[in-house]
């Protein structure tokens, strides 16, 4: 869906399909009919975003083949399906049974990981609507915390110099620019807006930048205006912007029992205490977990925000919460101004398969209602801050080639 700011930008909204499993192109074109098509029809949208997310196999093999990505753009295109942003976070086997620190690797350190976003860009210069004034991809945020040291600092540095080199290259080749988008997370060698403003301040800002998780923000406990401000300050561009909300306990001993249904085996979960906001480590383990479980053997103390994205639509029932006042506050930071603060926005709940049994989708059906929900709650979140829908009529050209075209939410159908 395409919005449009007061000060005329346009502002991208999708939903990320690192949810689903394909990883290989028949499987993703096979996803496009069994949710997205049913998710732009439930919004009734002429036109819905996606973020796609292309596992390190198929990447390649597009990046390899001009003609199989014309063939995914013409089937997109023949869907009311866009594409500007691309989820390069996970390298492949994202909704494997047990996925947990695999998520993490390859990581910055390595060519594997250099190859796959280069891929990833090469894949979306072709996909990127005509009028779409960029497109991005979200990154890990350089590795997990342990191990790293200056000689890893140094071969991730290089690693990175070699993307913005590779992507000025991209947009040589192609006239599109494609900006890749660093992404804080709990764990990491970069966890909060601090650690990105002091360790990523020096990239070329100019095809670099930060992909800001509101899960993610709120798990750091930072106030999102204040961590928006850090950024601006460091010269960091937010690139992207993932709509989620995280899993909140006010009181983490009363609701135990609740939160134990929350454990499960597929991904992380790490857990952040109120107290790793002043702490000098966030991931400092008076005040921090890397699993749920952990943090429930560990009593930590005080208020806990847990990185397990929610349904936006859907916060869990009490005694937890979602911290949906974060996204708020963020959305409102980002876009009350006389400028958009990012272009580029992702419903990513990626976690819709491992939720507790009883808010998790049955079928096909009741995922796709689920994530037109979401996206429903999403838009009107932003246009209750001013956005408007933008209509084929606003759609400006923002970018011209010798390249030919290429050719209302039912609540009883959505898990909660």
């Amino acid at each position: 869906m395409r919005l449009r700011h007061a000060s005329g930008e346009t502002v991208h909204l999708g939903y990320c399909t690192n949810v689903h499993p394909a990883e290989d192109l028949a499987g993703i074109l096979a996803q496009l009919d069994t949710y997205a098509v049913p998710v732009r029809e439930t919004l009734g949208a002429d036109l819905l975003g996606l973020g796609l997310w292309l596992a390190a196999p198929v990447a390649a093999e597009l990046a390899a083949d001009p003609a199989a990505r014309r063939r995914l753009r013409g089937e997109l295109t023949a869907r009311g399906l866009e594409v500007v942003t691309l989820n390069g976070f996970p390298y492949a086997a994202f909704q494997a049974p047990v996925v947990k620190g695999e998520v993490y690797h390859p990581d910055w350190t390595t060519t594997r990981r250099l190859a796959y976003t280069l891929d990833l860009a090469r894949v979306l210069a072709d996909l990127l609507p005509d009028d779409a004034a960029r497109g991005s991809i979200s990154t890990l945020p350089l590795a997990w915390r342990r191990p790293w040291d200056a000689d890893r600092a140094d071969v991730a540095r290089r690693r990175v110099d070699q993307l913005a080199a590779g992507l000025a290259e991209v947009e040589r080749d192609t006239g599109r620019p494609v900006r890749v988008a660093f992404e804080p997370e709990p764990g990491c060698v970069v966890e909060s807006t601090g650690q990105a403003a002091t360790m990523l301040s020096d990239l070329d800002t100019a095809r670099l930048g930060v992909c800001v998780d509101l899960a993610h923000l709120a798990c750091a406990w930072e106030e999102p205006a204040e961590a928006l401000g850090r950024l601006r300050a460091a010269g960091l561009p937010v690139v992207k912007v993932q709509v989620s909300a995280a899993l909140e306990a006010a009181d983490p001993d009363g609701s135990a029992e609740a939160l134990r249904r929350w454990v499960e085996p597929r991904f992380l979960h790490q857990t952040r205490a109120a107290g790793c906001a002043g702490a000098a480590d966030p991931a400092d383990p008076a005040y921090a977990a890397d699993d749920l479980d952990a943090a429930l053997d560990a009593n930590l103390p005080g208020r806990w925000r847990v990185h397990y994205h929610v349904p936006l639509h859907a916060p869990p029932e009490a005694p937890l919460d979602s911290t949906l006042p974060v996204l708020r506050a963020a959305l409102a930071a980002l876009f009350t101004g006389p400028e958009a603060g990012c272009d580029h926005l992702d419903v990513e709940t990626y976690t819709w398969g491992v939720l507790p049994e009883a808010r998790r989708p049955r079928t096909d059906a009741e995922l796709a209602a689920g994530i037109a929900a979401e996206l429903a709650f999403a838009r009107d979140e932003l246009t209750g801050l001013g956005l408007a829908p933008a209509g084929a009529a606003d759609r400006a050209p923002a970018h011209s080639d010798q390249r030919k075209p290429h050719s209302g939410i039912d609540k009883s159908e959505v898990p909660a």
